[in-house]
């Protein structure tokens, strides 16, 4: 199955497309993309949404693996970010791609085993299981990587598959 992997934002949304075959993985791309600061909001939005579109339709994935959004200390924030994550999700309807959230927690324990692992462990993690020399950069790019595996190890668990049916 191929899986694409989503962390949202505003200024930048890293992805990570990945192919998920009897519990192993394999990169297919990964990137980012970038709006500048000084860009009109609506532009900004725009250009997320064509991306990731292009995206969805070159590898054509079976699911988009996406974090769920949590309102932290920056409403603002969260505000921009929940905007962007409606372009997404959009395009990934309008592609018919289905969309699965998970926490930050979730794919923790999916990538370490250990849901309180710190940042750089899940980074480090996801570089080994995908068979990469560096870690990805920007870091948004390595956590869609991260948020793609998630999905791939919850798509192959059989509790998963009994909860697709």
């Amino acid at each position: 199955m191929v899986i694409m992997g989503i962390d949202p934002g505003y200024a930048i949304v890293g992805y990570g497309v990945i192919e998920a075959r009897a519990g192993r993985f394999l990169p297919l791309e990964h990137g980012a993309v970038t709006t500048e600061a000084g860009e009109n909001f609506s532009r900004r939005l725009e250009i997320i949404y064509e991306d990731v579109t292009t995206v969805l339709q070159k590898w054509r994935p079976g699911a988009l693996s996406l974090e769920k959004l949590y309102f932290t200390n920056n409403k603002t924030t969260a505000i921009g970010v929940a905007e962007a994550r409606g372009v997404i999700l959009l395009a990934a309807q309008q592609n018919r791609v289905p969309v699965f959230e998970y926490t930050p927690l979730q794919v923790k324990q999916a990538v370490t085993g250990y849901g309180q692992a710190e940042k750089r462990q899940v980074m480090e993690m996801t570089r080994r299981l995908l068979h990469l020399k560096e870690v990805p950069k920007p870091d948004d790019t390595a956590d869609a990587l991260a948020m793609a595996i998630c999905h791939g190890q919850a798509a192959g668990s059989a509790l998963r598959r009994t909860l697709l049916r």
